[in-house]
């Protein structure tokens, strides 16, 4: 697991963007995993203005989104769907007929998820994984208590979680109470995972997942035993970790794309 300490969002997102590029330079169809909340937010941006300044095209690439609402109507400003057309698609120049999102609204669920996992394979696999994660650890809605080796499917939202996201609806009522997510499992799958996070909000959070035991209770914890795992935090979100300065000193000497293991 490679940790990228940056002094603020705004060099965090350098840093991802910097990593992200390298990992799907040269590929012909790159493959990646799309992330929403406020976490990639930064990264979003960053590779918004290389789209803008012609230095990346990504209008050739998959994506793939982590999760949506169960029930939710896709016109919603709050669905997924909607979320990732105008912060994601739109601004990255992306080919809307080349990012999916999963299906909240389908009659059997399930299929649905299950197909969902299929065409990430028939895609080849997930090329570069955004992931944000949750002040309970979660990463996509694999909630606390998730299996590690689950795949895409019907979740329940936690109060936390339901209490984190009212900020973006007009009351807590409205935040849906089920979700369609990709699993632990499917994350696992892809070749680089990508976790942004900023803000102290999120420092207790990644101190678990960085340097707690890997369990069930910290779901984003499974992340150590990826074989290429970059988390990139500012210094906020870097607060808690007990062994901080051994990661500045790993970053130092790293050559700032290679995770260290």
């Amino acid at each position: 697991m490679e940790i990228v300490i940056c002094k603020d969002a705004h060099e965090a997102g350098i840093a991802a963007a910097d990593r992200l590029v390298h990992y799907i330079e040269g590929l012909p169809t790159p493959v990646i995993g799309l992330a929403t909340g406020s976490s990639p937010k930064a990264l979003y941006q960053e590779l918004t203005r290389r789209v803008e300044g012609g230095r990346l095209d990504l209008s050739h690439a998959l994506g793939f989104a982590l999760d949506e609402y169960v029930g939710i109507d896709r016109s919603h400003p709050e669905s997924y769907h909607s979320v990732i057309t105008h912060s994601v698609i739109e601004p990255l120049r992306m080919t809307p007929s080349r990012v999916r999102v999963p299906d909240g609204l389908a009659a059997d669920l399930q299929a649905a998820a299950d197909e969902y996992d299929e065409a990430i394979e028939l895609a080849g696999g997930v090329d570069v994984q955004i992931l944000g994660i949750g002040s309970n650890a979660h990463i996509g809605f694999n909630e606390p208590f998730s299996s590690f080796s689950s795949r895409t499917r019907i979740k329940t939202l936690t109060p936390q979680t339901r209490e984190d996201n009212a900020r973006f609806f007009d009351s807590i009522e409205q935040v849906p109470t089920h979700c369609v997510t990709q699993g632990l499992g499917t994350i696992m799958d892809s070749r680089v995972a990508l976790l942004m996070a900023s803000g102290e909000k999120k420092a207790d959070a990644i101190a678990a997942m960085v340097e707690g035991p890997v369990a069930t209770r910290c779901p984003a914890s499974i992340l150590q035993f990826h074989p290429r795992a970059i988390v990139v935090i500012d210094e906020a979100a870097a607060s808690k970790l007990q062994n901080i300065e051994f990661f500045r000193h790993i970053q130092e000497a790293g050559d700032g794309h290679t995770p260290n293991d």
